[in-house]
């Protein structure tokens, strides 16, 4: 198949158009956009989208709280407290694949086998 992942594909397109269209640093922009999934409440599955590219820009966990502390006042306290668990909920996953993922390069290593 040409196109394995046409929804995900179609989201990291958007992302990527609208980071050449904002005037904010990439680190800006994934704060901005942290807070507007919190607003909205997002799911899980949308902070693990966004988890490698804020990592990448340098958004810290000391980040994600205070742009919780700073957006609880208008979006309210059951907002703050469904993103923060979700964000929990995602970053346990992407660990989770981080250790099965080096687990299987050392099983890989110890056994011989090339990937």
């Amino acid at each position: 198949m040409a196109d394995e992942a046409p929804v995900l594909d179609t989201l990291t397109d958007i992302t990527a158009v609208s980071l050449d269209k904002c005037n904010l640093d990439p680190r800006e922009f994934m704060m901005a956009r942290i807070a507007a999934l919190a607003a909205v409440d997002a799911s899980a599955a949308s902070y693990l989208l966004n988890t490698p590219s804020a990592m990448d820009s340098g958004v810290t966990v000391e980040d994600v709280q205070g742009i919780l502390i700073a957006v609880a006042p208008v979006v309210g306290t059951p907002r703050v407290l469904s993103a923060a668990t979700r964000i929990t909920r995602a970053l346990g996953y992407a660990i989770r694949v981080l250790e099965a993922e080096t687990e299987a390069e050392a099983n890989g290593k110890l056994t011989g086998v090339s990937h």
